[in-house]
């Protein structure tokens, strides 16, 4: 007979060599749980050098004495082996289940106090605007690459595609720029008329008109809705282009997705940008002396006699120059977001918004750097 080292009514514990033979019997059930739990630590102090835990010997078995034989294996093993074995066939399976560990749940990272949440947040957004920004100016520098090698080889410029990208965001946007441009004229000279009228100087409105209009108001507002409209299309094509995996057959037959899809809509865009920018000076500049008309008695002759005097072709060349550089940041951000969509529908949806969000920022923040570079030149 070996050598008995503990017994319980639950726990037998024999000597052996090198593992003592642990034997279970009785029923191990939530009813006798506290009872097997509180001889659990004397058990595992004497399996020293391991243990086979014999579970033959055990009657009825639920969830809870499962976890108690696991739990025994457990401890015993921080010291040596623990071996089960004799277990009955219909005990096997609760524990197996038992046994089965799941993936680890990822746990709720530390939150930091509410105080510094937001100067977090506004670092967190500053390091991916400067990660986009600097992907945005990569993708730049490489259409200048591509633009400045097919200048090079004419031949290599898709003349097809450009023109008829020209038709969509040149000929098929007149409405929409017009319509706003001719809006925005009759409002600047209604809300200036009445400010003005207070000095007793109504004349001045066509001053602020041509001004404002010819240098700023008109080649901005253009050039965002061209970003509402044109740019999010381009997004929202070339980004469909690569769900449906057309990019990728593009490089397989050597085709490279700039040159196809990019540089036909950048070129396009420089083109119509300007000549949207002077249509919305004109179709401006007629609002306002529509209202001038209804609203100061100042007749189209002299709206056009004392604008001729007081507006000067700088101030329209002020605002024209801006429109190449406006249409370059609109198809460079429109495209490039296209290129990153991934996967689903809705890296589609977010990239476009992305993309006008973008355009319209960079517009307004280029058109503040040109206002402070004409000012300090004398324009």
């Amino acid at each position: 007979m070996p050598d008995e080292l503990f017994a319980s009514d639950h726990v037998q514990v024999e000597a052996g060599s090198p593992s003592a033979m642990v034997r279970l019997h009785g029923d191990w059930t939530i009813e006798n749980a506290e009872a097997i739990d509180a001889v659990m630590a004397e058990t595992v102090k004497v399996c020293t050098g391991g243990a086979v835990l014999d579970c033959s010997g055990v009657g009825q078995l639920d969830t809870t004495g499962a976890v108690l034989i696991r739990r025994y294996a457990a401890r015993i093993e921080e010291k040596a082996a623990a071996l089960l074995t004799g277990v009955k066939a219909d005990h096997k399976p609760l524990l197996d289940v038992i046994s089965s560990c799941p993936p680890p749940a990822p746990t709720e990272p530390e939150s930091v106090v509410w105080y510094l949440s937001p100067f977090l947040q506004v670092g967190t957004s500053t390091i991916l605007g400067l990660r986009s920004s600097g992907r945005l100016v990569s993708f730049l520098g490489l259409i200048l690459i591509r633009l400045f090698g097919a200048l090079m080889d004419p031949a290599r410029i898709r003349l097809v595609p450009m023109v008829h990208q020209m038709e969509i965001v040149g000929m098929r946007s007149m409405g929409i720029v017009g319509l706003i441009a001719f809006l925005i004229g009759a409002v600047m000279v209604n809300q200036g008329a009445i400010q003005l009228a207070k000095f007793g100087a109504d004349i001045f409105v066509i001053d602020m008109l041509g001004i404002g209009h010819l240098r700023e108001l008109g080649i901005l507002l253009t050039a965002i809705i061209v970003a509402g409209r044109s740019g999010s299309a381009f997004t929202a094509e070339i980004g469909s282009m690569v769900l449906n995996e057309e990019v990728d057959a593009m490089k397989t037959l050597g085709m490279n997705p700039v040159d196809v899809l990019v540089l036909p809509r950048l070129l396009a865009l420089v083109i119509c940008l300007p000549l949207l920018g002077f249509y919305a000076d004109v179709v401006g500049i007629a609002g306002g002396a529509l209202m001038a008309w209804i609203q100061l008695d100042i007749t189209p002759a002299n709206f056009l006699v004392y604008f001729r005097e007081v507006i000067t072709i700088d101030h329209y060349w002020v605002g024209i120059i801006k429109a190449p550089f406006f249409a370059a940041i609109i198809a460079t951000a429109g495209c490039y977001n296209g290129l990153r969509v991934e996967g689903s529908a809705d890296s589609l949806g977010s990239r476009t918004t992305r993309a006008v969000v973008q355009s319209i920022f960079m517009v307004i923040a280029l058109d503040a750097l040109f206002a402070i570079f004409f000012t300090s030149v004398g324009l």
